[in-house]
Formats: structure tokens, C-alpha cells, sequence
């Protein structure tokens, strides 16, 4: 097979979307000796891509057409380029893809959650009206969708009137960097960024739908009942970051919480490990890589009894309801004050760690592209 995958996302800077694409097609170039890959990518930044990602193995050919905006060129240029090209499949790790036409070859698409259809309130009103706008019809010409939980699939199906064959449920993986580092290692990474000797950790980006203000409420009520940890935050601003800082000066917490900003990843595996505790509460997420993450690098969490999060965490975290800041602000005293329930959620988040897989969820995706192809 000649297969294209929409390579624009592929930078792990662009969040779960990036890494997501990046661990898909660092992996299948690796196990998939067969078939001809072709990133089909945007030209700007084209060698950039590549010259960060040099672990991924660049594909014979790759197709790099467009003109303007890369919004335009993914809607309209992109969709008629495709055609010129003799592939078997194309998949596109973003749902808004290029499937908007009448297409030759077998297409596939993942949807990693309905986030701007959910809480439009939380998002950009251009990013929700293209999605009102054109998923319906993407979806529609896909002959497969990938998806990555149960929970984003009865969404997908509830939302979108997606028969549930239609779906493939395939989960994210953990890249195996992220484990348990030693005491050097970890010393290496709080001495670069400076960090305090106890500190809670929150990773992800300021965007709204990440729940933000409720964890500074939170914070700041357990820092109230005795809590002498900092706040470490890592994640670029993204939509309305400015009501985050506004509220840190409102709850008096400027000398008490950290920004590191995006950060690389081996960097926050150690940051992970540093921490005595990960918070993520999320108030909705489509798989949740971060508390993930965070596991497998032998660092306890506490995240959301809602969305996908219960599915992918199982027993090995606390669960709280993100919408209740004193729920969570009792939550962190309880973890931290209680040893045997700190290892214990350690022990458990390891263990649970060890089942998800990128070599799995790329082998899982290769067999998608196979039985499309032979429809």
C-alpha cells in the first residue's frame, strides 16, 4: 500500500494531536517494512519538522503542496492535491480533515474528542463553528473512525449518529521515556528549573477546558488547611490565559505558584518525578495522556471522575469531581498526609502504566489501514 498520513501536527509541541502523530508515525516506520509512507504536511516549517524529529524515519516521497493560509490550504487545497496522487489510504490525526470531496482511496480519520461541540462556551468561536461546520461532513466520507477511548466513541456515536462498526477504538500509548528516573537525574532537572523542594505538579496548557481555576481555588484552600507544597505548571498559554494570572493575584498566590512554560519531554519526565503530586482536573478529555504520564513515572495522581479519565486511570488515581474545588482541595491533604495511600497510588499507577503502548496503538492503526484498504 501507498499510504499518506497529514503530517501537520506532527510536532510534539502542538499538544496531544502532535504527539499522537509523531508516535504514529515514528512507529509504523519502524515495524512496517511493506508499505510506502508519505507525510503530507504544509510547506511552512517543512524542514523544521524534520530536523526536530530525528527519530522518526522520513518516508520515500512527501507531498508538499499550498499557497496562503493553513487553514485554507487543509479545506480547500489539500483535498483536491489529494487526487493527484496514486494512494491506497489516507489518515488524518485531526478530525477536521481533508475528506470533503469524493476521494479515490480508502480514508481514515481520528477523532480524539467532541471538545469544541461539548462546551463551545470554552473555545474559540472559529474553532467551533468549523467544527459545527464540517465534521458531520468529514466523518461522513471516512470509511474508518479511529478514536481514542470508549468514551469519545459513545460521544462520537451519540453526537454524530456514528454507527458504533464505524468506530475503531484504538488507545494512545506512553512513550517509554517516561518511568521512574534516579535520585541524579532528578536533582539535574529541579537545579535547571529551580524547583522547590515539595511541589504539586499540573501539566497540560491554560486552556479552559483544562479547569484551571478550579485547581487554583483548590490550591489555595488546601495551602489554608496547612499545605506547604508550590504549584508547578507547566503548559503554554493558549484562550483566555489571562483570567488564570488575574485569579492568582485575586487568590494571593503569586509567590506560591511556578510557570515553566512547554517544556521538552525529557525534561518533564523529570519534572514528573520530582513531583510528590500530579493534579489534572480536567474537565473533560478524550484520552489523557498527562496522569498517564505521570504514573509511569511512579508520581501519584488525582483527576477527574468524568470523560474518558476513570477509563484509562482505572483504580491507580484518585478521582474527584472537577467541579468541586473542595472535593479536590481535601483530596490533595488526604494523598499527601497519607503515606500508605501515597505508595499505594503509586504502586497501582505503575502497574497501570504498563498497558498502554505506542508499538501497540501504531500495530492496532496498521491493521485499520489493511482492512479499508481490502473493503
Amino acid at each position: 500500500m501507498d499510504i499518506g498520513i497529514v503530517s501537520n501536527f506532527i510536532d510534539e509541541y502542538n499538544g496531544g494531536i502532535g504527539v499522537y502523530t509523531h508516535q504514529i508515525v515514528k512507529n509504523l516506520g519502524k515495524m512496517d517494512n511493506e508499505n510506502n509512507y508519505h507525510l503530507i504536511h504544509y510547506l511552512k516549517n517543512n524542514l523544521d519538522i524534520y530536523s526536530q524529529n530525528s527519530d522518526i524515519i522520513i518516508p520515500k516521497n512527501q507531498f508538499v503542496r499550498g499557497w496562503g493560509s493553513y487553514m485554507f490550504w487543509r479545506h480547500f487545497t489539500l483535498p483536491r492535491e489529494l487526487k493527484k496522487y496514486n494512494l491506497d489510504v489516507v489518515h488524518d490525526p485531526y478530525e477536521l480533515g481533508p475528506f470533503t470531496f469524493n476521494q479515490p482511496f480508502r480514508k481514515v480519520i481520528t477523532v480524539h474528542d467532541l471538545t469544541p461541540l461539548l462546551f463551545p462556551n470554552l473555545f474559540k468561536r472559529g474553532d467551533v463553528m468549523l467544527h459545527r461546520l464540517l465534521l458531520k461532513k468529514t466523518i461522513s466520507k471516512a470509511d474508518k473512525i479511529i478514536t481514542v477511548s470508549y468514551n469519545s466513541q459513545r460521544d462520537i456515536m451519540e453526537y454524530l449518529n456514528v454507527p458504533e462498526e464505524d468506530i475503531e477504538v484504538i488507545y494512545n500509548g506512553k512513550d517509554e521515556n517516561f518511568r521512574p528516573l534516579n535520585s541524579r537525574q532528578v536533582a539535574e532537572v529541579r537545579e535547571k528549573y529551580r524547583l522547590p523542594p515539595r511541589f504539586i505538579l499540573s501539566v497540560g496548557g491554560l486552556h479552559p477546558i483544562k479547569n484551571i481555576p478550579r485547581l487554583l481555588e483548590a490550591y489555595c484552600l488546601a495551602r489554608k488547611d496547612g499545605l506547604d507544597h508550590k504549584l508547578v505548571m507547566v503548559g503554554g498559554a493558549v484562550d483566555r490565559a489571562g483570567e488564570i494570572f488575574q485569579i492568582i493575584t485575586t487568590l494571593g498566590l503569586e509567590d506560591h505558584v511556578i510557570f515553566t512554560g512547554v517544556v521538552p519531554d525529557d525534561d518533564l519526565v523529570g519534572l514528573y518525578n520530582a513531583a510528590d503530586l500530579f493534579l489534572y482536573p480536567c474537565l473533560y478529555a478524550g484520552f489523557g495522556l498527562p496522569p498517564l504520564e505521570a504514573m509511569a513515572c511512579g508520581t501519584p495522581v488525582i483527576t477527574s471522575c468524568s470523560s474518558s479519565l476513570p477509563e484509562i486511570v482505572g483504580d491507580a488515581a484518585k478521582l474527584i469531581n472537577p467541579y468541586d474545588p473542595e472535593k479536590l482541595a481535601s483530596a490533595i491533604n488526604m494523598v499527601l498526609s497519607d503515606d500508605r495511600a501515597m505508595k499505594m497510588l503509586i504502586k497501582k499507577g505503575l502497574k497501570r502504566a504498563e498497558r498502554f503502548n505506542w508499538k501497540k496503538t501504531a500495530w492496532k492503526t496498521l491493521k485499520v489501514y489493511n482492512e479499508v484498504y481490502n473493503y
